[in-house]
């Protein structure tokens, strides 16, 4: 069967997303992670490309980006092998990391791009495990997740070079400011009472 066609165009949107083969790990201790982000930066800045939010996982990874050279193919494919060669040499194994192919969701850049980051920078609370937590619980979970850049949305402390944030802020209302930092703030608290009136809801018709 043939591949289906990517869609490139300069200044494109996309929410990238790639899962480990058969949903196992693709990091497997902080040093991962921490090599994952450095051949990260360096292939986002080789190939131009502009990252507005991530969220790493324990076995997936989303991405929120903007390809100024219509390049995702070429980025990806980079990005991806390097990683891939560093993780088999480092932990001994062959074979595929990835479960197939990247999915790249070509988004219209609008105010759907702010609910898409939220949509991201809540997956450490998503889990199965913190599903029961009260709202505060998750608020701190989420200020205190290291692999992700919502810490930088709202701290400038934690803030990572290679990671846009002043498009997103000033589409949530109040731009780079300390204003429109807690008030994505909010946004995201916000988010995370809707996910637990959704899943109360799931309950009472079960």
């Amino acid at each position: 069967m043939a591949r289906s066609l990517r869609i490139e165009y300069p200044e494109a949107w996309y929410h990238v997303t790639c899962r480990g083969n058969e949903k196992r790990n693709i990091f497997r201790d902080e040093a991962d992670r921490k090599k994952f982000l450095k051949i990260f930066s360096d292939n986002l800045k080789l190939y131009g490309i502009d990252l507005h939010c991530y969220v790493l996982m324990r076995n997936h990874f989303h991405l929120l980006l903007m390809t100024p050279g219509a390049n995702l193919r070429k980025f990806m494919q980079r990005f991806n092998t390097t990683y891939t060669v560093y993780f088999n040499h480092r932990h001994h194994r062959i074979g595929h990391l990835f479960q197939g192919r990247y999915k790249a969701i070509l988004i219209e850049k609008d105010e759907y791009l702010v609910e898409l980051s939220r949509c991201i920078h809540l997956n450490p609370v998503r889990i199965k495990e913190y599903s029961q937590l009260e709202i505060e619980e998750k608020r701190r979970i989420l200020k205190g997740y290291p692999w992700s850049s919502y810490g930088g949305f709202t701290q400038l402390r934690k803030r990572r070079p290679f990671v846009n944030y002043s498009v997103i802020l000033g589409m949530a209302g109040g731009g780079d400011s300390f204003g429109g930092r807690r008030k994505y703030e909010q946004f995201m608290m916000d988010g995370v009472k809707k996910d637990m009136n959704m899943a109360f809801w799931k309950r009472v018709r079960g």
